[in-house]
């Protein structure tokens, strides 16, 4: 619960910078132009997003008869979380690895990388698999979808203002300080960034948590989380982009240094603590139904 309203909170600060860049343009007729060019080009990533990313990663489509047991994994949860069953592909890259995708959950793709089904044990699959589908089931590849168009909206008029204080000179009449809004307008995309990366976090921590219980084995899966960092690290991508790192269950682009501050993704060992967390209270509750 505390996670949901960070997310909503989070959203609603994108909301007033987007507010607040807007209200630095200035005048109507531009930032009306500059909001219609945003959504357009947002719009074409909210329907289309998720066929460029399986794109860029080659990704394969399987069926049940080319990978049964991968398959049927995946029906098996999509009939837990009572949604339509989404198409599953394969990635040819021997990194572990795996990610959600598409629009909504009539509309939506599981990938997995070779690596990661020749890495990891039925249980500990079954696991990340669990997390990408409570993905689908949280609409976060949705949320996602609306953190990038403000954002981008945010940066895209941010440049127009920067550009139009620079040649085109300052409006004075409304009494605002050309050298604060320069500044405004350099920290506001900044500020978009650090606010998608800290809803991509939460929304991770919320995908763990629906994960573990779909599968009903949360130690599996931090299992997983485990392997999977430790594994990146020796057998890096080859592949895609490093501006999809949101998308997987490990950000399979980390480096060390301020590489962590800038995470997409909490710390695994965060991960790790709160679903070996979850396992205890299932166990107590399990233990008090029986005496009980």
């Amino acid at each position: 619960m505390l996670n949901r309203f960070k997310t909503v909170a989070l959203l609603g600060l994108l909301t007033g910078l987007f507010l607040f860049i807007g209200n630095l343009f200035g005048g109507s007729f531009g930032l009306a132009i500059a909001v219609i060019l945003a959504v357009a080009m947002n719009f074409g990533a909210y329907w289309f997003s998720d066929k460029i990313v399986l794109k860029m990663y080659k990704a394969q489509e399987v069926t049940s008869n080319e990978a049964p047991e991968l398959y049927g994994m995946v029906k098996t949860l999509a009939e837990r979380a009572e949604i339509p069953m989404p198409k599953v592909y394969i990635i040819p890259e021997q990194t572990p690895n795996a990610f959600a995708t598409g629009r909504n959950p009539k509309n939506a793709a599981v990938a997995v990388t070779v690596g990661i089904t020749e890495l990891l044990n039925r249980e500990e699959l079954f696991g990340v698999l669990a997390h990408e589908i409570g993905h689908i089931k949280n609409r976060d590849t949705l949320v996602m979808t609306v953190a990038g168009a403000i954002g981008g909206a945010i940066s895209f008029i941010a440049d127009m203002v920067f550009f139009n204080a620079l040649f085109g000179g300052s409006d004075d009449e409304e009494g605002g300080s050309p050298i604060g809004g320069l500044l405004g307008v350099m920290i506001a995309p900044f500020a978009a960034m650090l606010i998608q990366m800290a809803i991509s976090r939460s929304r991770e921590f919320i995908a763990d948590e629906t994960g573990a219980k779909l599968s009903g084995n949360p130690l599996a899966l931090a299992s997983a989380l485990r392997k999977i960092e430790g594994w990146s690290k020796e057998v890096p991508i080859h592949s895609g982009s490093p501006a999809t790192a949101h998308l997987f269950i490990i950000n399979p682009f980390s480096g060390g240094g301020l590489g962590k501050l800038f995470s997409t993704h909490p710390q695994t060992s965060e991960r790790i603590k709160r679903l070996e967390a979850m396992d205890y209270q299932s166990f107590n509750q399990l233990n008090l139904a029986a005496v009980s």
